[in-house]
């Protein structure tokens, strides 16, 4: 494979302006036909194979007019006073007024709780709570969830403000409450910084650009061909946001370890596009197989049959596979246009930017004490692993999405109606045969005898009959909203959820089946669905990264050490995220909530994809190495002579992307943004590299083999590019070059 990848980074050097044209072709096409087609991206959660996504199915299919309800935001104004509402009437109507003037709303819907407390007493109790000191408004609006932006937000936020005064607390939750900002400043903080690195890294300012560009171009095009997608296929918008983080994240990564490795090869002499091919070939054979495992796991996600999850894995998978293509064509083309002065203008004052052979870099001090002494290192990288693991006995999943700004009106929500009135769930049932009256009865019967039902003497059905005056008559479906007395992510509403499920044998003697959905239940299914899912999906992506790993190191515990200290560093993760975002330790976060369900299965995914990057990239140099004559300890300080710096640039880059995204307001976007970022840190420097290199000195020679019976089984896949290591080079400089080389790390 080496020998093929030469070929493609000689020739991307030296049809550069062909290369680089194709490129911004692809990217002026994808962007021509998003602005001409103006996709949308979706709003709503499909769960398909779950009862709740059978619920909507049914409902949206027998009560079309409710279901169409629900795909329009409908936002909670509530509105407090100590005093009681009924002294603030005339401030509440004025806040009525203004929000009548709301864009796509319908005025007469509108209207004073305190008015309609007073004209219709039975219905006092659905619109004042807590004795008439909280009460609600309900601002529907007649536009698609789809297309709410901040544009609406912003004016009902500004409305609210306006009448938060005089002793009148104003606040709202859902609806249109969930808009977010557009994303974008977390990537420019991200590029920022990994701009910074990157001078660090090279001492030169164009070298750092050339990876920028690489990021901004694979992104770039990434995100216009899912939006793309999005015209033909349902796209929730939520899955763009870990395609955007990650797709930056590995572009930059995969351009750093080709630009470095070219900078190396170009130092060694001979024409600069062989020293691209062997740069490609090379450190272009890690890209690939780096890749390769992280689209495996990101991939596999896919084996959950959320419909969300598999998005967001396809969608870094392409992230991944241009991130790849681009490391492979489109940095040797822009090295080729740079040509010499790819390296250029040099920061003086930057040491060991550009190391000779010679040079006595950090790296290298830093792995020679690791093997001269690993297990005192060993142990203290498992040691903080461990005390970070330790909080991960507090930790609590749920499907807590709501963002920061609406938790002021779901707590005075919990305080006049109880903590369930915000997660309804919709109870609908269908007759094949006949009518649903004597199920639909049976039904509201049992679920009011259930616990956890709030004001079970309320419980009416509604059916789907010809005559709107009376649509129970003739109906052969039927919807019950059943509202929970617990919070939507609480274990006590998943255990109604269930209890309600439980009726559906006697509603099925009733001749109907019975189905329960709406957000709360389909979240109660979602996190039923990544629990079952979890230990499946462990199989396949560690089978297959190990199988794949196997190949790359031939090796039996290289693999093994990498795939422990993976569970380890992931322990640890799980550890310090639930302290500060479940137990609130340090004061970090206003609002503490616990870890989302479908984190633990996504950071495995994503993060075992990174970490095994980091141990290709620098275990690869250790076996290069090794295969070329040195002893396993000198080689280990080898590759880290090579590869730490440029590791260790990657891994800032990468830690600094995700760390920008807890700027985001949001506590979901902290919260993952926080959880990627230390994953990585954990990982990478920990891990990777302390108590894997710590690991491999300790056994020595060993470490680097595989059983003859196993060693003719696996493909020889020349991850050390042993067939393009000296081409283009003269005889007499390619010795001196691995003569210098050895004699340093012998003598190290």
């Amino acid at each position: 494979m080496s020998s093929i990848l030469f070929r493609v980074g000689r020739f991307s050097f030296r049809h550069k302006w062909w290369v680089l044209t194709a490129w911004v072709a692809a990217l002026v096409v994808a962007g021509s036909a998003v602005g001409a087609l103006s996709p949308k991206f979706a709003q709503d959660f499909d769960l398909p194979g779950t009862d709740g996504g059978a619920a909507m199915s049914m409902l949206q299919e027998n009560f079309p007019a409710q279901n169409q309800q629900q795909s329009e935001p409908s936002t909670v104004v509530v509105i407090a006073a100590p005093d009681g509402l009924a002294a603030h009437n005339a401030q509440i109507d004025a806040l009525v007024t203004d929000l009548q003037k709301l864009d796509a709303v319908t005025p007469e819907t509108i209207v004073n709780p305190v008015t309609v407390a007073a004209a219709k007493p039975e219905m006092a109790g659905a619109v004042l709570g807590d004795n008439g000191r909280i009460g609600l408004i309900t601002v529907h609006q007649k536009v698609n969830l789809m297309d709410v932006d901040m544009s609406l937000k912003n004016q009902l936020l500004d409305t609210l403000a306006e009448h938060r005064s005089g002793g009148l607390d104003v606040q709202a939750t859902g609806g249109i409450m969930s808009a977010q900002e557009p994303a974008g400043k977390a990537e420019l903080i991200g590029f920022a910084i990994a701009f910074v690195v990157m001078i660090i890294a090279f001492g030169a300012l164009i070298a750092a650009f050339i990876p920028l560009v690489t990021g901004i171009v694979g992104v770039g095009l990434t995100m216009m061909l899912v939006t793309l997608a999005a015209e033909v296929l349902s796209i929730n918008q939520a899955a763009t946001a870990i395609i955007t983080m990650l797709g930056i994240a590995v572009s930059i990564d995969y351009a750093l370890f080709i630009v470095s490795r070219y900078r190396s090869e170009a130092a060694r002499g001979g024409d600069r596009a062989d020293a691209a091919g062997r740069a490609v070939g090379t450190a272009g054979s890690a890209v690939v197989f780096a890749g390769l495992t992280v689209i495996i796991a990101v991939v596999a996600l896919t084996v959950i049959g959320i419909p969300i999850i598999t998005q967001m894995g396809l969608g870094a998978a392409i992230a991944i596979l241009i991130a790849v293509l681009a490391a492979l064509t489109f940095i040797p083309a822009l090295l080729g246009a740079f040509g010499r002065f790819a390296f250029s203008p040099r920061i003086p004052w930057i040491k060991h930017a550009e190391p000779s052979p010679t040079a006595d870099t950090l790296g290298a001090r830093f792995g020679r004490a690791l093997v001269k002494r690993p297990i005192p290192f060993v142990v203290a990288g498992l040691a903080i692993l461990i005390a970070a693991a330790i909080p991960i006995k507090n930790m609590q999943l749920g499907m807590d999405t709501v963002t920061d700004d609406q938790v002021a009106g779901q707590q005075l929500l919990a305080q006049g109606f109880g903590e369930g009135v915000a997660g309804p769930l919709v109870v609908v049932m269908h007759a094949d045969r006949g009518t649903v009256e004597a199920a639909a009865d049976t039904a509201v019967a049992e679920i009011k005898e259930l616990p956890g039902v709030a004001a079970p003497q309320t419980l009416r059905w509604i059916g789907n009959g010809p005559s709107p005056q009376n649509p129970n008559t003739g109906a052969d479906s039927a919807m019950i909203m059943v509202t929970p007395l617990s919070a939507p992510s609480s274990p006590q509403t998943h255990d109604l959820v269930e209890a309600i499920r439980g009726t559906s044998d006697t509603v099925a003697a009733q001749g109907a089946q019975l189905h329960v959905g709406g957000q709360t239940a389909i979240m109660s299914d979602l996190s039923a669905k990544l629990d079952k899912a979890l230990i499946p999906y462990l199989v396949v992506v560690v089978g297959l990264a190990f199988l794949i790993m196997i190949g790359v190191f031939r090796s039996l515990w290289v693999p093994l050490i990498g795939t422990l200290g993976f569970v380890f560093s992931m322990l640890a993760t799980f550890g310090i995220t639930t302290a500060i975002f479940t137990d609130g330790a340090f004061g970090l976060i206003d609002h503490t909530k616990p870890l989302l369900s479908f984190l633990p299965i996504f950071l495995i995914g994503v993060v075992f994809g990174l970490a095994m990057d980091y141990q290709v990239f620098l275990v690869t140099r250790m076996r290069e190495e090794f295969v070329h004559g040195l002893s396993a300890a000198d080689a280990i300080v080898a590759g880290f002579r090579h590869g730490s710096r440029v590791v260790t640039s990657a891994a800032i880059i990468m830690i600094s992307v995700f760390a920008a995204f807890m700027l985001s307001p949001d506590t979901t976007a902290k919260m993952m943004g926080f959880a990627l970022a230390i994953a990585v840190f954990f990982d990478a420097f920990l891990v990777r590299m302390i108590i894997v290199p710590g690991v491999l000195s300790l056994l020595g020679k060993r470490a680097w083999g595989l059983p003859a019976w196993l060693d003719k089984l696996v493909l020889n896949f020349d991850i050390e590019g042993e067939k393009v290591r000296n081409r283009g080079l003269p005889a007499t400089g390619d010795a001196a070059s691995d003569t210098a080389q050895s004699t340093v790390v012998g003598t190290a």
